[in-house]
């Protein structure tokens, strides 16, 4: 029997995604695990993988459709097969939608455009291409094939901004004087869409609190400048590895930092999944590191070096922007001393961490320089208490002021 593909739900709330491009077509063989397609989020392109092996008998949905989570979008099997019979709930190409103004007044004729998925352009070129407005089939590829970049858009978008455009109209005498004043709206991008309701919804919905401790760094700054001198370029471990690996230990003594709270019920993830935040052009992305509990602090370090540069291309892995269990942000390299994060749902708690800055402090009666890092963690009240957090917190400054601990 024919194995149908589905669009998966990438992300707590997503509720449909954009099939950017089949990566295989109809008759192609595939693996288990190997990439079928690009969907697009609110956030993010990432490449979704098949469950099942075999060959693609057909894929129920066009490029640049817009799907619901759950419905088929392709069938895996093997040559011959029956296929069933579907059909798609939403396969028109996305659009963005009107802005108020046009669609109060009646449309002017216009020349017809081809859909998204019609033309080719890289994934970061199409998303940056919707969150300015930019039609692709009025740009020119420089890409291989014609394929448009990223570049080819910024050019399109500086080329008619350039253009003369008709003197606008002096504002009317009669035009009420406050409303002269009002400044100008500017739509928000999708992705800030994205974020604007998943933070809303976790500081209405989830009861935080937050316990703040300096941590002295000096040790565990030595020991990753020792371990990157044995490296030799090979690879590079950073503050943050550290820090995700101390939490990793730490979530391994304190699961209820690890769960998501569910009704009257706690979810107890068997995986310790730490997510960090990566800060992107249009916004911020959470990515997630699997298995970090065992994983070394070179592991870590290749796994988040991928993952940040993954983000920044504009194209994820599914398992990159899933399963995530517990979440670092660092704001460290923009040189802020402490900040406190709201918690990525249905994780219940959140570790913010600033810079690592030489301070004075006092060390059996004596004044001397350590290299000081103050740590957050914002906690979800459902799932557990100021005292619990305190020792999850005191934990993972255990940790990483005896750093050794980080190696065994």
């Amino acid at each position: 029997m024919a194995t149908s593909v589905v669009m998966p739900q990438m992300g707590y709330d997503m509720q449909e995604g954009t099939l950017v491009r089949w990566l295989k077509q109809e008759g192609e063989a595939i693996a288990r695990g190997e990439a079928i397609a690009e969907i697009e989020t609110d956030k993010a392109v990432i490449e979704m993988e098949a469950y099942a092996s075999g060959v693609v008998l057909k894929t129920v949905v066009d490029e640049g459709s817009t799907v619901p989570v759950g419905d088929t979008i392709a069938f895996i099997g093997t040559p011959g097969e029956p296929v069933p019979e579907v059909t798609p709930s939403a396969a028109a190409p996305a659009e963005a939608a009107p802005e108020p103004e046009q669609a109060a007044e009646p449309a002017a004729p216009a020349a017809a455009t081809a859909p998204a998925g019609a033309v080719r352009a890289s994934p970061v070129a199409r998303r940056l291409a919707q969150e300015k407005g930019i039609d692709l089939a009025q740009v020119t590829g420089t890409g291989p094939n014609g394929r448009i970049t990223k570049e080819d858009v910024e050019a399109h978008e500086s080329a008619a901004a350039a253009a003369p455009t008709p003197a606008a109209e002096a504002p009317s005498a009669v035009e009420p004087a406050a409303r002269r004043q009002q400044g100008e709206l500017v739509p928000l991008t999708r992705m800030r869409q994205a974020i604007a309701r998943r933070t809303a919804q976790s500081k209405r919905e989830v009861p935080h609190f937050y316990v703040s401790a300096g941590v002295d760094m000096t040790a565990a700054m030595a020991l990753r400048s020792q371990i990157n001198e044995a490296l030799a370029g090979e690879a590079r471990v950073s503050v943050n590895d550290l820090i995700v690996k101390a939490c990793a230990l730490t979530l391994a003594k304190y699961p209820a930092f690890n769960a998501s709270f569910e009704g009257n019920n706690l979810r107890m993830n068997p995986a310790i999944n730490v997510s960090i935040a990566v800060a992107v052009e249009y916004g911020l992305l959470v990515v997630s590191l699997g298995d970090c509990r065992g994983r070394s602090l070179v592991d870590i370090s290749k796994a988040a070096r991928g993952a940040v540069e993954r983000a920044q291309s504009g194209v994820l892995r599914e398992d990159d922007y899933t399963g995530g269990t517990f979440s670092i942000s660092n704001m460290g390299m923009f040189d802020v001393d402490s900040f406190s994060a709201i918690i990525y749902p249905p994780q219940s708690a959140v570790i913010a961490v600033g810079t690592v800055r030489q301070q004075p402090v006092v060390r059996d009666g004596e004044i001397t320089i350590a290299q000081m890092m103050q740590a957050t963690l914002s906690t979800d009240h459902r799932v557990a208490d100021g005292a619990q957090a305190a020792e999850f917190l005191v934990e993972v400054k255990r940790v990483l002021e005896n750093p050794v601990t980080l190696l065994v």
